[in-house]
């Protein structure tokens, strides 16, 4: 038994929906999570969420089986305050959780980061990995990268990403999310040309649904969706709803060797995380903002959760 518990570990993705601070980043436009803007983000919503948040990871872990996660990918968090109050300050604080992440040009200032735990994962790199510039984008988020020793001294490698969004019509942007996989399928295969049977595990918010022609780019390298299925236990048929509609915007790949490994993977919707969806029926996730109005909610994704052995 203690065998198995020494090689099994728990992956998790979660988009945190604008975890911001409450000051102001100089060169950033996160002007709109100040106190005195329209959103009011005062100190005492962000700890709010900051607290939301540490349960949202903490829930992930009982879809696993009952024990903290042993690591995951934060997409939409600001910066290092953050992950600092979110690792020392919020109720995650004694799980000693450690984190690395991105300084992207995104011009608003969020970044991605990757939370572990030092008793599953021992850190030995990470860096991130700049997307070339595309003519007439803005700049977007970099690619994290990060490897390190599993308890049972393997070497997993592990890569975050937050996708450009669809703003301006999904048309309109496919080419620039297109262009940031194909950066990190580039970064793949630098990987596999050291280790051709290498664990790799690729998680974010790509905002493209499976089947997408981004997605296609990894699925052509023989890298394995294994969240494609993933379902929750209290009505979630995805990560995220629009209009009445669930879908995953989130998605979990995996490297053949490391797929093969998959015990599980599920949606973590557990009730605290979803709210009633009045105008179209059923339950949706109970987000922080809609609009500019605050509803006081966690985020509007809901995690994905992979267990492996």
């Amino acid at each position: 038994m203690l065998h198995l518990l020494l090689v099994i570990f728990t992956f998790f993705e979660l988009n945190c929906e604008n975890l911001f601070d409450v000051q102001h980043d100089a060169g950033k436009q996160d002007e709109e999570f100040l106190p005195a803007s329209s959103h009011h983000w005062t100190p005492y919503r962000y700890w709010r969420k900051l607290q939301g948040i540490g349960q949202d990871i903490a829930a992930c872990g009982e879809v696993a089986g009952g024990l903290l996660p042993d690591m995951g990918i934060l997409t939409e968090v600001e910066n290092d305050s953050v992950m600092r109050d979110l690792t020392r300050r919020s109720i995650l604080r004694t799980a000693r959780y450690e984190y690395v992440m991105t300084s992207s040009p995104d011009a608003r200032g969020i970044d991605v980061a990757f939370l572990y735990s030092p008793f599953s994962f021992r850190l030995l790199t990470h860096h991130s990995i700049r997307i070339p510039p595309l003519r007439g984008f803005s700049p977007t988020r970099d690619i994290l990268y990060a490897a390190g020793l599993l308890a049972d001294g393997d070497t997993l490698h592990v890569f975050g990403i937050h996708a450009p969004s669809r703003a301006g019509g999904k048309t309109e942007s496919d080419s620039y999310r297109k262009h940031v996989v194909s950066q990190l399928a580039l970064a793949v295969d630098s990987v596999e040309r050291v280790s051709h049977e290498a664990l790799i595990i690729i998680a974010g918010d790509f905002n493209d649904l499976s089947g997408d022609a981004s997605l296609k780019l990894l699925e052509r390298k023989g890298l394995v969706e294994v969240s494609r299925h993933a379902r929750g236990m209290h009505g979630a048929k995805g990560t995220y709803r629009y209009q009445g509609s669930w879908g995953s915007l989130d998605h979990i790949f995996c490297s053949p060797r490391l797929a093969r490994r998959l015990k599980r993977c599920s949606v973590s919707d557990a009730p605290f995380l979803l709210e009633d969806d009045k105008k179209y029926g059923g339950v949706k996730p109970h987000r922080t903002f809609l609009g500019p109005v605050y509803v006081g909610g966690i985020s509007d994704h809901l995690p994905i959760v992979a267990g492996f052995e």
